[in-house]
């Protein structure tokens, strides 16, 4: 996805419509119109049919650049190349003969990205494809000179594959700048099926180290199946606040369909619109209460003993966009049916319902809201009966 001009660009995946499909719109929203093929012919090293992870950006001497992924013929494994235009639309023509990223002994390199830091400075940012022969997989960075061809520089390893539910994969690095935190968004898991899904690292320096999120940021649960499989995730910044966008499995799974969503960042951290966030009961603020340790709830602790009519829970939450939310509250109930209060940012309260779970038995009791954008106050204060809280999300 890019912006230019104030008109909106979406690049696809081959998907038997020519090689790089795009379509133009005046909104991120929509409606959508397709453009035709914006790359015609693949550089004279490339095969066609598996032309993937199009990336398009604007040189600072008014060029297009387009980093493609495609075949080699001479290593048998996708590799990544290049293609300048006058045109967001096209046609680009390939350039040189030979692709820019091409690594056959680390799996071949997909999923190219550019990135231009706040000095100026330019840089491609790429997957190695270890995972199609076994190995563990990297995103790597590498410094280019303004043409986004040349290359400055080593490259630099920015985040290893490790984690269960990666399954071995990361891919698809896009990599912006909050304040003076770096943010890498990328995707993981097995592309095929539900377990796809997006995260993203931080880091204090352009280089790393990078720390992974505890959590991934959309997952098929995140998101309640609204989307399955959600990957690809590209950000878009403008004056309209910023969105990500990404993709997901549409029509039994045998396409992907685009979807996009407000983006927020709380303290520098990525929050998106729709899909949960998880706040643990025993970080807020606690009255007349107090946490108890128990391996059968989220992260080893809960609040117990909100027994009293002053005992409450407070957390602060975040909310990317003013509107309409829903919060789920984690709780179980073990002597009959119980009730709280919640209040948003002190406003009247509504009742949380808690049917009896039986104790150590975690359910969800969700609760719609009006949040303001940025930071909220959610309050949980005891009105019937017994409940223990493990945490709330909001989406």
């Amino acid at each position: 996805m890019s912006r230019f001009d104030g008109v909106y660009y979406a690049y696809s995946t081959n998907n038997g419509f020519g090689n790089v499909p795009v379509a133009s719109a005046s909104s991120l929203t929509g409606a959508w119109t397709r453009r035709g093929d914006a790359l015609p012919a693949l550089g004279a090293w490339a095969s066609g049919g598996l032309t993937w992870a199009p990336d398009v950006s604007r040189r600072a001497d008014g060029r297009y650049l387009l980093y493609y992924t495609a075949r080699s013929r001479t290593v048998g494994r996708q590799c990544i190349g290049a293609a300048l235009a006058t045109s967001p639309l096209g046609p680009f023509t390939p350039v040189g003969t030979q692709p820019l990223v091409c690594n056959g002994g680390e799996g071949g390199d997909i999923d190219a990205s550019s990135f231009t830091d706040s000095t100026g400075a330019r840089y491609l940012l790429y997957k190695d494809d270890g995972n199609a022969i076994g190995q563990p997989t990297s995103l790597w960075l590498q410094g280019v000179a303004p043409d986004g061809l040349t290359f400055q520089g080593g490259r630099v390893e920015l985040l290893r594959s490790g984690r269960a539910e990666e399954a071995g994969v990361i891919e698809a690095p896009v990599l912006t700048k909050v304040g003076s935190q770096y943010v890498l968004f990328y995707s993981l898991g097995g592309y095929g099926g539900d377990g796809y899904q997006t995260s993203y690292a931080t880091s204090a320096a352009l280089t790393g180290s990078y720390t992974k999120a505890y959590r991934s940021l959309i997952t098929t649960d995140s998101v309640n199946g609204a989307v399955r499989g959600p990957g690809g995730a590209d950000v878009v910044r403008d004056a309209a606040g910023d969105s990500i966008v990404f993709h997901g499995w549409i029509n039994n799974y045998s396409a992907r369909g685009m979807y996009v969503a407000a983006l927020g960042w709380s303290g520098g951290f990525p929050v998106v619109r729709g899909s949960r966030v998880r706040t643990e009961a025993e970080r807020g603020a606690l009255n007349h209460c107090s946490v108890r340790s128990t391996t059968s709830a989220s992260q080893g602790q809960v609040v117990a003993y909100i027994d009293y009519a002053d005992s409450w829970v407070q957390l602060s939450v975040f909310a990317p966009r003013a509107g309409a939310y829903t919060v789920y509250v984690a709780y179980s109930a073990g002597l009959g049916d119980a009730q709280h209060t919640l209040t948003v940012n002190g406003a009247s309260p509504v009742t949380v319902n808690y049917p009896n779970t039986g104790w150590e038995t975690w359910r969800q009791a969700p609760v719609n809201v009006t949040l303001n954008a940025g930071a909220n106050t959610i309050r949980l204060t005891r009105l019937t009966r017994w409940a223990e809280l493990d945490y709330i999300e909001v989406a």
